[in-house]
């Protein structure tokens, strides 16, 4: 039988990607006591790079969320593997940091990163409120608009 957040899932319709190998010389997740330390999460779909740009030249805000929310859906796919495929074992969304690749001028980077945490609380609810921070970077790997990464309870 599917876990609660598993069915909560797919009330909703969302499908979590395939979790991501690491690009460089890290682990995606690391585990102390009962905290799961997600490495920053960059939007990939299913090994597929998408939202390449830069918030404020010709990329929106609801570009941004777009790119934020597949950011928040690796991060998920990455508790699930340091869960041991049960998501059900995430007692909360502790911290999120949000990076937006920005021009100089752009200023809605809160705006941007609620893509990610609207996501977290529609998936766990209230365990999904979390603490945050949301800044504005000159570039991020590979070209991409968002990086998340993220810090989250477990039992």
């Amino acid at each position: 039988m599917a876990g609660k957040i598993e069915a909560r899932l797919k009330e909703l319709g969302i499908e979590l990607p395939v979790a991501s190998a690491p690009a460089a010389n890290y682990v995606p997740f690391a585990i102390t006591g009962n905290q799961v330390f997600v490495a920053g999460q960059v939007p990939f779909w299913n090994g597929e790079l998408t939202s390449i740009g830069r918030l404020g030249d010709g990329y929106t805000v609801q570009d941004g969320q777009k790119a934020a929310r597949t950011c928040a859906l690796n991060i998920i796919a990455q508790l699930k593997e340091a869960c041991g495929g049960d998501l059900d074992r995430v007692k909360r969304i502790v911290k999120l940091g949000c990076f937006v690749n920005c021009t100089a001028d752009f200023t809605q980077h809160p705006a941007v990163a609620n893509g990610a945490s609207d996501l977290m609380v529609e998936i766990f609810g209230d365990a999904g409120r979390h603490a945050r921070f949301a800044v504005g970077v000159n570039v991020l790997p590979l070209g991409v608009a968002v990086e998340i990464d993220a810090v989250a309870e477990i039992a």
